[in-house]
């Protein structure tokens, strides 16, 4: 008798493209789900093709999985729901049929690229910390930051008890009457608040943010609030750096 695939539960619900597995997990622990019309409130729970998943009474279906590059805008909330009645990045996909939810996230006045899907598998890839995926950030800061004074982010800064990665910066432009700077940041964590934390701490409080690169793309051709679809070779690029990392992390252990 041929044993029936099984994954676990939080994946499934993943998968399905209602959460990410993340909030797949919350949904669970809230007592959401249902399996075989009984809620199960436990993580790990393993499930197969023939069990029968409902989230808020509603059946998981699993549509066609799509991937969207956006380009959101400030004052925007990098979720599906906000308790507050904000604008959420979903607002902008109303013409989708699909339920979409964002790969990380970018703070409520922080604009720039956002990748949207309904694959969680795709999703948590991205997002796994070992991964190491580079993002690219512009920023307007207070304050006009020589080379030597921005060196701790290349030696890799150490915020709140927490030691992070080594970055990359260029400072693009300055206005001396203004006393501000633009410094283009370049990293591969994604520590809350990370960018505007080291700079923080650096003395050159940030005014304005913007994400303009992850991994291979960019935000060429788009305008605030506007998202195209993913290419086939861009979706791919995207796991394969993925794997790439995970290859290297694997020969470093």
């Amino acid at each position: 008798m041929t044993q029936q695939p099984t994954e676990r539960l939080q994946k499934a619900i993943a998968n399905a493209g209602v959460a990410s597995r993340r909030a797949a997990e919350q949904l669970i622990a809230t007592g959401r789900v249902t399996v075989n019309d009984v809620v199960v409130r436990e993580m790990g729970v393993k499930v197969g093709p023939h069990d029968a998943i409902a989230v808020d009474g509603v059946p998981l279906s699993h549509p066609e999985h799509k991937y969207f590059l956006f380009y959101k805008p400030r004052r925007v909330v990098s979720t599906v729901h906000d308790d507050k009645h904000r604008r959420t990045v979903t607002d902008f996909f109303t013409d989708e049929q699909v339920r979409l939810y964002p790969v990380g996230r970018l703070d409520y006045d922080t604009s720039g690229l956002l990748i949207m899907t309904n694959d969680g598998e795709f999703a948590n890839l991205l997002m796994h910390p070992k991964f190491r995926i580079e993002k690219k950030y512009v920023a307007k800061v207070q304050g006009i930051p020589t080379r030597t004074a921005l060196a701790p982010m290349r030696q890799g800064m150490k915020i709140d008890g927490k030691k992070l990665a080594p970055g990359r910066y260029n400072i693009l432009s300055s206005d001396k009457d203004k006393r501000t700077a633009v410094v283009e940041l370049t990293i591969h964590q994604g520590v809350n608040h990370q960018v505007k934390n080291m700079f923080k701490a650096l003395g050159y409080p940030v005014m304005k943010l913007s994400r303009v690169q992850y991994g291979p793309l960019n935000l060429d051709g788009l305008t605030s609030g506007d998202y195209r679809a993913l290419k086939p070779r861009e979706i791919q690029a995207l796991r394969d750096l993925a794997a790439g990392q995970n290859q290297a992390e694997t020969r470093r252990l």
